[in-house]
């Protein structure tokens, strides 16, 4: 057979060619280190014009690093942070988050479709000035969440109100964000700077970039010590503008959006094809670039031989399928096929 591509992560993908050309065109002579060159100073310009705002941007190496210099701007050692019992910064960090900032993390219980909501995060609002008890400052949600489902510009803005009201910060760890907000035919600066966002993770690698995220800070209250952090945590790279350029070609002319919708549609394509076979159960609702579903176990070798994928929950034999900018037709095709073989 033919090989296809991996269902398994957006990670397992290349760089978009308009990536590529852009790290080229910038690797031509010498610029100054540690993002005083020409082209960070460029593209953190654009952040503004895209994003709506007079923000703060600061470019690292991966999500982890975002996550984390995104927290620690926020918080205290003594603090403590909410999140989604699903969410990344819980359970597929490590123990970075909590060894770097020093912070308690909370994780609330999801609802069926991957989101905290505000009655679930007043309920944890509590003991606050109880020198016993970590501080609650930030609350984090992920856009899209874990599932591949979305908060609405109206839903986050619900969140900030309430972290608002309470003198929290609202932190949105993004490493799918453009998918999101592609999938919600909206602006960038809707489900961010206008919903009353704080501080921002925005992903780039897994839409197609070579390496690097951004933290884009929106509450100029965070730039007090963010830039001692960045360097502190490590991720201050001494050519940021390697980075920084791959930002700018995504923002250019919205080709984040262009590649975003593109890896959404084939979402829904695969989704299409899965409803087709009494034996798969979409478990979760397609609304970005992710598809749930419960299969047999026993086509978990045939498939995964050419068609790698994320064994999700084993229990109930739920997987996960992650369509990426480069996922073709022809991959969904073949998918199908293959799911089609096992029926005879």
């Amino acid at each position: 057979m033919k090989h296809f591509k991996s269902f398994a992560s957006d990670n397992y993908a290349g760089v978009l060619p308009q990536v590529m050309e852009a790290l080229q065109k910038a690797n031509i002579g010498h610029a100054r280190s540690y993002g005083a060159d020409e082209i960070t100073a460029r593209t953190k310009a654009l952040f503004n014009q895209v994003f709506e705002a007079d923000a703060s941007v600061y470019f690292v190496f991966n999500g982890t690093g975002a996550n984390v210099l995104s927290i620690s701007a926020a918080t205290q050692s003594y603090n403590a942070i909410l999140c989604a019992d699903t969410s990344h910064i819980y359970n597929d960090e490590s123990s970075a988050p909590e060894t770097f900032t020093g912070c308690r993390f909370f994780p609330l219980p999801a609802n069926s479709e991957g989101k905290i909501e505000p009655v679930t995060i007043r309920e944890r609002l509590i003991r606050s000035g109880d020198v016993h008890y970590a501080q609650t400052k930030l609350i984090s949600i992920t856009q899209s969440t874990e599932y591949g489902t979305l908060y609405t510009p109206a839903e986050i803005k619900a969140i900030a109100e309430l972290a608002h009201e309470n003198g929290m910060y609202l932190h949105v760890d993004g490493s799918r964000f453009f998918n999101a907000a592609a999938a919600l035919d909206c602006s960038l600066a809707d489900i961010s700077s206008k919903a009353g966002v704080d501080i921002l993770s925005l992903g780039g690698t897994k839409a197609g970039m070579m390496f690097g995220e951004a933290v884009v800070v929106f509450n100029k209250d965070l730039n007090q010590h963010i830039a001692y952090k960045h360097k502190q945590i490590m991720q201050l790279a001494s050519k940021t503008r390697f980075i920084a350029v791959q930002f700018e070609a995504m923002l250019h002319n919205e080709l984040w959006r262009q590649t975003a919708q593109h890896a959404n549609k084939m979402a829904q394509l695969l989704h299409s094809v899965l409803h087709k076979y009494a034996q798969v159960k979409v478990t979760k609702p397609v609304q970005a670039n992710a598809v749930f579903a419960e299969i047999p176990a026993a086509w978990y070798e045939p498939l995964q031989e050419h068609f790698p994928f994320y064994i999700w929950k084993d229990s109930t034999h739920e997987v996960r399928l992650m369509c990426a900018f480069d996922t073709t037709e022809e991959d969904i095709i073949a998918f199908d096929n293959a799911i089609a073989g096992l029926q005879r």
